[in-house]
């Protein structure tokens, strides 16, 4: 696999609390010289980020994030607010809560509800899967087949852990075959890049990979 191949599946990212513009500037000069799939960035600066790079890369920012508890209300207005800023994918975190309670159709319900706030673009659903349980994980599969979004994605990287090769193995067995998957949280290395996107994911939210082919490195 081509280092052009890994990037290419990349959501480069920087969700820091202490993200600046002039962070922000820099992640999107990176993403379209090495020609990421997007910058994912905090909603603040995504009417910046749109303007400045006006077209040639889609803007990605993240939902009820990290802890995914805000209500289907407040999830859905900062849905459209970023797609009206200019946001072309959209990131939601789900209630673990509500899952946990046993409560899978109101955790459908609210995904699909932020399906329609972000209309016809990209919506990948953050499950944090290091605080579920397999069969949690296996639910959270079904329900995000069933719900209209683009992708599953793993983990927000503000948890206990990240993304598993494990975990990429239970979305390909239990996923939907049209839902795509997206890993991420702590993917360091491209050796790690590439077995995750062996194993099926077809994203992954990395800060790391970009800095590691800048630097020449090769794992």
């Amino acid at each position: 696999m081509n280092i052009q191949e890994i990037l290419s599946k990349v959501d480069h990212t920087v969700l820091s609390t202490t993200a600046t513009w002039q962070d922000i500037r820099a992640l999107c000069d990176d993403g379209m010289q090495y020609k990421t799939a997007s910058v994912c960035i905090p909603a603040l600066y995504v009417r910046q980020a749109a303007q400045y790079v006006q077209g040639k890369l889609p803007v990605c920012t993240v939902i009820g994030f990290p802890n995914g508890y805000s209500t289907t209300a407040a999830k859905c207005f900062e849905t459209k607010d970023a797609v009206e800023n200019g946001a072309s994918e959209i990131d939601m975190v789900i209630s673990v809560g509500t899952l946990k309670a046993g409560e899978d159709d109101a955790v459908r319900r609210d995904i699909e509800a932020v399906r329609a706030a972000c209309k016809n673009q990209v919506l990948k659903v953050i499950i944090e899967t290091c605080l579920l349980t397999e069969d949690e994980k296996i639910r959270m599969c079904r329900i995000v087949s069933d719900s209209g979004a683009d992708f599953i994605k793993t983990s927000t990287g503000f948890s206990t852990a990240g993304a598993t090769f494990d975990d990429i193995r239970l979305f390909k067995a239990h996923c939907a075959p049209h839902l795509k998957i997206k890993a991420a949280g702590g993917i360091s290395s491209i050796a790690d890049a590439e077995e995750f996107i062996r194993l099926g994911a077809d994203r992954l939210g990395t800060s790391r990979i970009v800095k590691l082919v800048k630097e020449g490195k090769k794992a």
